[in-house]
């Protein structure tokens, strides 16, 4: 009788080392990170208890939360659409979708700050109603979800396209109109999908620097912070901020991960 192996094939063996190499120049940096924050545990308990970097970390939390609600709301009709219909100029529309990821950030905070500065085509109509963007909340929302918006999008996009179309058209021929199809067929079967596009664009949204202090230097998100404690107060207090943030994205991350192993199980069987 066949024993199988418990020694990996050479192939897996070489995969292993040579793409390991991205995990451990994470790792060492990280472990280079973290045992000189050890070495001054009361500077680290100082730093992380001052009001200025919690409310930080909490607005960035908040305002990457609120760009993919954002998502949510108009990410996941156009993936749809996207995914089901061919149409004229679709490749354009897809062309633009995908624009945020190549720009530098710096230019997709002009393109952010053009449109919803006091001036602008959509910032200054809404201005007058009393709906601010320029070094306000609502600004760096913004920012945040033009940048994060393809990750999500084609995210969602490719779980759309994995459900059968049939399974949408059996649903319709027992009487379900096309909204009430993709409510209880596709969007049930692609809920890992939108998952991932959520933490894949949260992820991107907090991250995010050069496009949010075009248009919001203040109030200052984490990587804002950071960056002005780099310049006032130099490399010893910025980079026990971002000692802070890297363990809090590590948790929150890790629990993302953790629930994403038994949400949508069912979509592995399209």
């Amino acid at each position: 009788m066949f024993k199988k192996s418990s020694i990996p094939d050479s192939c897996i063996i070489s995969f292993s080392l040579i793409g390991g190499l991205i995990v451990f120049l994470t790792f060492i940096s990280l472990l280079n990170l973290g045992v000189t924050q050890a070495g001054d545990i009361p500077n680290l308990i100082s730093v992380a208890s001052e009001s200025k970097v919690i409310d930080s970390v909490l607005l960035t939390m908040m305002a990457g939360l609120t760009a993919v609600i954002l998502l949510l709301v108009t990410g996941i009709p156009l993936a749809y659409v996207l995914a089901r219909v061919d149409f004229r100029g679709k490749g354009l529309v897809e062309s633009l979708v995908d624009l945020p990821v190549m720009l530098p950030h710096t230019v997709a905070g002009i393109l952010v700050y053009i449109l919803f500065m006091r001036r602008g085509i959509i910032g200054g109509p809404l201005g007058e109603a009393g709906i601010v963007f320029e070094d306000a909340y609502l600004g760096i929302v913004m920012a945040m979800f033009f940048v994060s918006s393809p990750y999500f999008i084609n995210t969602v996009r490719e779980g759309f396209e994995k459900v059968p179309v049939h399974m949408e058209n059996v649903a319709r021929t027992l009487g379900a109109t096309r909204f009430t199809a993709f409510r209880k067929v596709v969007l049930p079967l692609s809920t890992r999908h939108i998952l991932n596009g959520c933490i894949l664009a949260w992820g991107r949204a907090i991250g995010e620097f050069a496009a949010v202090i075009m248009i919001a230097y203040y109030p200052m998100i984490i990587s804002t912070l950071i960056y002005y404690r780099f310049t006032t107060s130099g490399l010893k207090e910025s980079s026990t901020i971002a000692f802070i943030i890297i363990v809090i994205c590590l948790l929150v991350f890790a629990g993302l991960r953790y629930v994403m192993k038994y949400a949508g199980k069912y979509d592995d069987r399209v």
